[in-house]
């Protein structure tokens, strides 16, 4: 699929499907080269909810050498895929509220 293509509600719908998926939100990042966190960088997951820290840590291997923080091209990674947490869903209920706006609008004509 072509990243100018539109997207079908079958696209949306497995879009919708794998972020349901997830593990529940927020994602929280927590990056080294914005505050030291006193090691690596990480995703906390849904922080406000269990006794037990929920953690993602990415591994970034370029070649044979792995990418060690503080790293700015690794944080910019983990900020993007924890905003995704969120974003996500709200991007697809967006592109659903336009389009059901220009089914109405268009009905009106």
């Amino acid at each position: 699929m072509s990243t100018d293509e539109a997207l079908s509600e079958t696209d949306l719908d497995a879009m919708a499907e794998r972020a349901a998926a997830a593990s529940p939100g927020p994602w929280v990042p927590w990056l080294e080269t914005r505050g030291a966190t006193g090691g690596e960088s990480f995703i906390q997951v849904d922080p406000d909810h269990g006794e037990e820290d929920d953690e993602i840590y990415v591994n970034r291997i370029v070649g044979a050498r792995q990418i060690l923080g503080p790293d700015q091209q690794l944080d910019a990674d983990l900020d993007f895929i924890a905003w995704a947490r969120q974003d996500v869903p709200r991007l697809i209920a967006e592109v659903r509220r336009l389009r059901a706006l220009l089914v109405e609008r268009g009905s009106q004509d």
